[in-house]
């Protein structure tokens, strides 16, 4: 009788370790999204996502010498890789730019609606089944999306776009993800920090401020954070049911109104409490389904922006 409680023991371990690490790396990817705020308020989007891009490589850097930088170029899909990189790159960008405007809870709201978008996508994209259950949690998702964007011309806002695309660009990464999975992580972070290295270079073309060495060591700090919390939830993954872990995730919208709050004076208005609430409940019954379905991919968890 002694062997089956020790492994329930492990089993119950190995299940706290992944929630552990899920919970840690939503808080470090919220981190890096309220560093990421305030430093765009004094620098530009493509001065710090191309600093932010060189700090990734403390972290990438290992990993790819341990892989062998011969694997980053033997991959599936050339097409869906360029693919897959320019969205990355899109959810990255537009994300800062969202934030430089729009308090970060907003932003964040927005992003919340990855899993929604992911399942429509993925009837349409991949041709999985998504039964009528889902697709009115679809419908209703969307819904809590409208609320939040109140699309007028009084309201509709340039920051509020930025916000939208940048979600949809991450839902369209996520998807990508699916159709690669025989890419390593190492070899899917490299390509897709290199784009957003690249771009931010370019849009840095005459927009370069000197920082100050306390400024450069945060944007660096950027991308250490967010590589660090893309490995804890990967890992996290591995150890814990992705329907486990994936209500977890909306922890992500919680430190963001604590962090916009204790640091930038932001508190949502009612309108995105409203909207942001109907997509967290939408999201989870997405899960739900999922997991009654048991097609629930662990690509299907969203990661936090960033």
């Amino acid at each position: 009788m002694a062997e089956p409680t020790v492994q329930n023991s492990t089993i119950r371990n190995v299940l706290l370790a992944g929630i552990l690490l899920m919970l840690a790396g939503d808080f470090l990817f919220a981190l890096n999204d309220a560093m990421g705020k305030w430093l765009v308020a004094s620098f530009s989007v493509g001065q710090v996502v191309l600093i932010r891009s060189i700090g990734a490589f403390f972290v990438l850097g290992p990993m790819i010498a341990r892989q062998g930088t011969a694997k980053l170029f033997h991959m599936e899909r050339l097409e869906l890789q360029v693919l897959r990189v320019v969205m990355t790159t899109l959810d990255t960008a537009l994300f800062y730019a969202a934030v430089v405007y729009l308090p970060l809870a907003d932003v964040m709201s927005f992003y919340m609606a990855g899993p929604i978008y992911v399942a429509a996508l993925s009837h349409l994209l991949l041709g999985e089944k998504v039964g009528w259950r889902r697709w009115m949690a679809i419908l209703v998702g969307f819904c809590g999306v409208l609320i939040m964007l109140k699309p007028s011309s009084a309201a509709f806002s340039l920051s509020s776009s930025f916000a939208l695309a940048g979600s949809i660009s991450f839902a369209f990464a996520i998807i990508l993800n699916r159709r690669l999975r025989g890419t390593s992580d190492t070899s899917l972070v490299t390509w897709q920090t290199i784009g957003t290295l690249l771009v931010g270079g370019v849009l840095t073309i005459g927009n370069w401020q000197t920082p100050s060495p306390l400024d450069f060591g945060a944007m660096l700090l950027l991308g250490i954070v967010s590589c660090g919390a893309h490995l804890m939830i990967t890992r996290a993954l591995k150890l814990a049911p992705a329907s486990t872990l994936a209500p977890l995730h909306y922890s992500l919208l919680l430190w963001a109104v604590i962090f916009g709050l204790a640091f930038f004076g932001d508190m949502p208005g009612p309108r995105i409490l409203i909207g942001s609430g109907i997509i967290v409940l939408a999201g989870l019954f997405i899960f739900h389904r999922q997991k009654v379905v048991d097609t629930v991919p662990p690509e299907n968890v969203p990661k936090g922006v960033n």
